[in-house]
């Protein structure tokens, strides 16, 4: 993807000896890129907390890269699932029961 975005940002520089707008595209492909491609991930803040790099903060569908990480994300599950049971019990029930079936 990088190669793309590099060699389509060299064209667009290309283009732009006759016309500066082009610059300015190219300046947007490349500050999009690195704010949102696969860049971010690297350059991207931890949000001021210290730990592993690479280390999920949360966010839904990420996989843990680390341990705390994971038992964060499982504890919520776990305390979601015990909310849930509590709330509606004769759903939980229901469910329970097709999956002995």
């Amino acid at each position: 993807m990088g190669t793309i975005v590099i060699s389509g940002t060299v064209v667009l520089v290309v283009l732009g000896f006759g016309d500066h707008v082009w610059w300015l595209a190219a300046v947007a492909v490349l500050f999009l890129y690195l704010r949102y491609g696969q860049g971010a991930s690297s350059t991207s803040s931890s949000g001021g907390r210290t730990g592993a790099p690479g280390a999920s903060q949360g966010a839904p569908g990420s996989v843990p890269g680390s341990y705390r990480a994971y038992r964060a994300r499982r504890d919520r599950q776990a305390r979601w699932e015990r909310r849930y049971r509590r709330e509606r019990p004769f759903e939980s029930r229901r469910q329970a029961r097709e999956k002995t079936k």
